[in-house]
């Protein structure tokens, strides 16, 4: 390892701001992946970094008020991993309820559907689930279309009320409800009832 590349990496590091995660592969355009990973390693004995996982990393965020660091932003790991592995994912189950304000329940498993294979991580209590759906449902939804879609079937027909309704038509900005509608046409038939409820003026 070459000093040149340890200080552009170090360099890259410094310049994100706190609570970046960083996967190996946002550094092989410096370098080759085992010498990133000695970088990594350095910059982690340094305490510029903390591993997270088997190639994550966290540019940690210190409180003054518990003095102490807290604990990695889940969903960034997530769309870390997901960046490293090139999948395209979606928050679902309390994720998605909690992203929409459906729910205010923190997740004891943070879950997200993935076009690639059914995967688990866990570090510092925390589970991070990655569930296998075709490509097709969720590359051509908009992260917000597929979001409802997710907290709508994670909710069921049945505790779908007014309030749920309500909630999401005024959460949400006109121009993804007018994406939603052309986006969602080939969900479940009560789940697109629904969104049309949503969108309607």
């Amino acid at each position: 390892m070459t000093n040149s590349i340890y200080a552009e990496i170090k360099k890259r590091i410094e310049i994100a701001e706190v609570g970046t995660v960083f996967v190996t592969s946002d550094f092989t355009d410096i370098a080759t992946t085992t010498t990133v990973r000695k970088c990594l390693g350095r910059q982690v004995e340094e305490k510029n970094i903390r591993r997270i996982l088997d190639g994550v990393y966290e540019k940690p965020t210190y409180s003054k008020l518990l003095k102490e660091y807290i604990p990695a932003n889940p969903e960034r790991v997530a769309y870390a991993i997901a960046r490293s592995f090139h999948w395209t994912i979606a928050p679902c189950g309390d994720v998605a309820l909690n992203k929409l304000g459906l729910s205010t329940q923190v997740p004891v498993v943070w879950s997200y559907i993935s076009d690639g294979p059914y995967r688990k991580f866990s570090w510092d209590n925390i589970t991070l689930s990655f569930k296998h759906r075709a490509n097709r449902e969720i590359s051509f939804m908009s992260e917000t279309t597929t979001l409802v879609v997710e907290a709508l079937k994670t909710l069921g027909k049945e505790r779908i009320d007014e309030r749920i309704i309500l909630s999401l038509k005024n959460r949400l900005p006109e121009a993804e409800k007018k994406k939603m509608l052309e986006e969602a046409t080939g969900v479940s038939e009560w789940i697109y009832a629904v969104i049309r409820k949503v969108c309607a003026e």
